[in-house]
């Protein structure tokens, strides 16, 4: 009788580390969808999408939205501020911490300050940009910027939707106000990509640019809608060029676009966050992928193509809208390119040598591979749906071997 009660305890501990650490479970959410299903924040929401923090929200593992109703948004609209300086009031209601309500209520002391993204990302200057939460008597919670009077602070309403310790939308009574938050922003200067490329030893892949029909244009169009942009330096052309030089007039342009992501990026958001992100050849209507994923290790930040992996040398324009980096090799889509497979068991005699395990297949390593290559062109989310699998194998063995233990 106690055996199977300890054998019962075990399974249900080491299902709730499946259930709860299982990759997908904990993450993974989209606050336009959220806020979507709530009417009252179609203001908020559409502000939060134009202004490109929606996205960065997005990649965020830890966040608390501090979200305001319509009825609210509009004093915030009145005032006529330029989108990039409603984009750095809206930057201080997105805590870079986790705060549900529960949490909200039992405050260390009654009171905490914490950043907001308007200080975290740099934009907010000197120490400005961080939030002020305090828990009042009978329950009563109130923000307010710290470069504002306490008195003129935000109560929180009610939670909208809570993910424990990754995402917390919260509703506030009104918009903070900060006057650093609420300064004009001055217009981006104009941009030159060419002009910046050749000065940071990526002249080579500037000149492909400006050969290329079309692509220089796509490139320069996407700028002010925010535009990462990861630049091989001459070296890693130079190492291409002959492969550059067989592909066709499509391939040439989609693996141009393919180094463009149609998002601003700061450094400081490729160093701190991992993630399949979409490129320019995504979003010119290629059948296609054409993504890649970007990873971090401390300071170093990789670009995984599932056919080569480079890595960023230096930042060469981080500034909103833009994001311009340079990248030690020049990237290889997997839908133009493949890496051969390690054969499952040794060849015959007489028959051909066995390749070497990771090797890349001459196709892959001169030239684009025209056949389909299912393996190479499956989709990101296929293959973290197989390393779940993989995960979840693993942890049931896990399980059973843990009650074989106890029997």
């Amino acid at each position: 009788m106690e055996m199977n009660a300890m054998r019962r305890r075990c399974v249900f501990f080491l299902f709730l580390v499946v259930a709860c650490c299982a990759p997908g479970v904990c993450r993974g959410y989209n606050i336009t969808k959220i806020l979507a299903q709530h009417p009252d924040f179609s203001s908020f929401n559409h502000y939060l999408t134009v202004t490109r923090l929606a996205s960065e929200i997005n990649r965020r593992d830890t966040i608390t939205v501090l979200a305001v109703d319509n009825a609210g948004m509009a004093s915030l609209l009145a005032k006529h501020l330029t989108l990039p300086t409603i984009r750095h009031v809206l930057s201080l209601h997105v805590l870079v911490d986790y705060f549900g309500a529960k949490k909200l209520h039992q405050l260390s002391h009654g009171s905490t300050t914490t950043s907001s993204m308007f200080q975290a990302t740099g934009a907010a200057p000197g120490t400005t940009g961080y939030v002020n939460i305090t828990d009042h008597k009978a329950g009563h919670v109130t923000f307010a910027a710290a470069d504002d009077s306490p008195d003129a602070g935000a109560s929180f309403v009610k939670a909208i939707k809570e993910i424990p310790y990754n995402l917390s939308v919260i509703q506030i009574s009104k918009v903070l106000s900060s006057p650093e938050a609420e300064a004009p922003v001055p217009p981006p200067a104009p941009v030159n990509l060419t002009e910046l490329m050749y000065k940071k030893n990526c002249k080579a892949f500037a000149d492909l640019l400006l050969a290329t029909a079309g692509v220089q244009k796509t490139f320069d169009d996407s700028v002010d809608g925010g535009l990462t942009l990861f630049c091989p330096i001459d070296s890693a052309v130079k190492a291409f060029a002959p492969t550059f030089k067989n592909l066709t007039a499509e391939h040439k342009s989609l693996i141009l676009l393919y180094h463009g992501v149609p998002v601003y990026y700061s450094i400081q958001m490729l160093k701190s966050n991992n993630g399949v992100v979409n490129t320019l050849a995504t979003d010119g209507g290629a059948a296609k992928n054409y993504n890649y994923t970007v990873q971090n290790d401390g300071e170093v930040v990789t670009l995984e193509t599932r056919v080569i992996t480079a890595t960023v040398k230096a930042t060469i324009n981080d500034a909103d809208p833009l994001g311009l980096y340079s990248i030690d090799r020049f990237l290889r889509p997997s839908e133009m390119f493949k890496i051969a497979e390690a054969p499952a068991e040794a060849p015959a005699a007489g028959k051909k040598k066995k390749a070497k395990k990771g090797a890349e297949t001459p196709e892959a390593a001169e030239g684009p591979d025209d056949a389909p290559a299912d393996d190479a062109t499956a989709d990101s989310s296929d293959a973290a749906g197989k390393t779940t699998g993989l995960w979840m194998a693993a942890a049931a063995a896990a399980v059973v071997a843990a009650v074989a233990g106890v029997v």
